[in-house]
């Protein structure tokens, strides 16, 4: 399999740099393009679609490539996979839930492939402002392949505005959909893992009580007030201390354990000031075990690098191709850092990479489950056998 990336800021930077990686004969089938809403996402998808390559894409909250990073451009990979090895799958939520369009594509990719492999794009958030549960969509393709099976990918961004994402494929988009490139894995290997690289604090906390995404109580006190005194923050009544969230929360996320493997993170967005509660991106049920993390710093990007270096040492996989998907929220969190931690996936692989910042992450934990992830890295490399 060959691969290559390029970047571009205008729908006249990418066709040029689309026919210069076209120059020497290269003759891909398959393009992963992530883009900013504010580029012409549709006349892009026209220029490769006239190529004879198929699309699997998504809006986004920052692009980058090797060497490069920026946000309101677009950045593509393009692979030449063998038609046979794969197939592009896109589910609109169209009247029905989010589980059974999952789990019609899960059930599509079974009849094509024997041994199905997944990387997704979903949307993350649509024009009517209601979020994607990426948890069911991971536990519904679960059901259907098994808890084997390996899902890698990210949700859609809007350059954090808020205001809609977009996955698409040739002649097709919406702001509430599945995009899935499957992979039969008997011809395409890959190689992936979720790492956030926050490091706890404390002791377990536990939450004895909780409703959706909202918490109510940890250890049997207020949730809000609490969070609020491990940050260090006086608590008293009204105030600005209410302020501080979409910056501070994704600084300072839970870290929520699993039966087994790493723990998964739960970033605070919110406080309910008249219930003293404490609000998610993600549900933490009543009874879930959790310890709070450091402050960010050096030390989360050292950890991403390192155990990818463990894994690839271990297990000498030599992939042709990397995708990284990293939330929003790290960039955020650790600015410049968050390109460093990029590019230094992308310099122990070595291979054309290409990815974005996303409102939510799919992967797998190294001896964890399958999972819908916040804050967190997830890389995946591919290999032709």
């Amino acid at each position: 399999m060959k691969a290559k990336s390029f970047k571009g800021n205008s729908t006249g930077e990418i066709q040029s740099a689309l026919i210069k990686s076209l120059a020497d004969g290269f003759k891909p089938t398959v393009a992963f393009v992530f883009i900013s809403i504010k580029q012409d996402r549709k006349a892009v998808s026209q220029m490769l679609h006239k190529e004879g390559i198929e699309i699997i894409g998504a809006t986004s909250c920052g692009e980058f490539i090797d060497g490069y990073e920026d946000k309101g451009s677009a950045v593509i990979l393009l692979l030449d996979l063998p038609r046979e090895s794969y197939s592009i799958l896109f589910t609109a939520i169209d009247g029905k839930t989010i589980s059974e369009a999952a789990t019609q594509i899960a059930q599509s990719a079974l009849q094509k492939f024997q041994h199905p492999a997944f990387i997704i794009c979903s949307t993350g958030l649509s024009t009517d402002v209601e979020f994607f549960d990426g948890t069911a969509l991971v536990r519904s393709i679960e059901n259907v392949i098994g808890p084997q099976v390996n899902i890698y990918g990210g949700m859609a961004g809007d350059d954090g505005s808020f205001t809609g994402t977009y996955v698409f494929t040739n002649g097709q988009e919406s702001d509430k959909a599945i995009a899935a490139l499957v992979l039969d894995e008997t011809k395409i290997s890959m190689q992936g893992m979720a790492i956030s690289g926050w490091q706890p604090i404390g002791v377990y906390r536990t939450v004895t009580k909780s409703e959706g995404t909202m918490i109510y109580t940890i250890d049997d006190h207020p949730a809000a007030e609490m969070y609020l005194r491990f940050l260090g923050k006086e608590v008293t009544a009204g105030g600005d201390k209410y302020k501080m969230f979409q910056e501070v929360g994704v600084h300072y996320p839970l870290q929520m354990e699993k039966e087994s493997g790493e723990p998964v993170m739960r970033t605070p967005v919110s406080i309910n000031k008249e219930k003293n509660a404490l609000q998610t991106d993600l549900e933490m049920p009543t009874g879930s075990r959790f310890k709070f993390s450091l402050p960010p710093d050096f030390d989360i990007v050292e950890k991403v690098i390192e155990d990818a270096s463990k894994l690839k040492e271990a297990s000498r996989f030599e992939p042709e191709a990397l995708l990284i998907f990293s939330c929003a929220g790290r960039l955020s969190a650790l600015g410049p850092l968050a390109n460093a931690e990029n590019e230094g996936l992308s310099g122990v692989w070595k291979v054309p990479m290409a990815g974005f910042y996303t409102y939510g992450e799919y992967g797998r934990a190294i001896n964890g489950k399958q999972e819908f992830h916040s804050t967190t890295c997830c890389w995946v490399a591919l290999k032709e056998n």
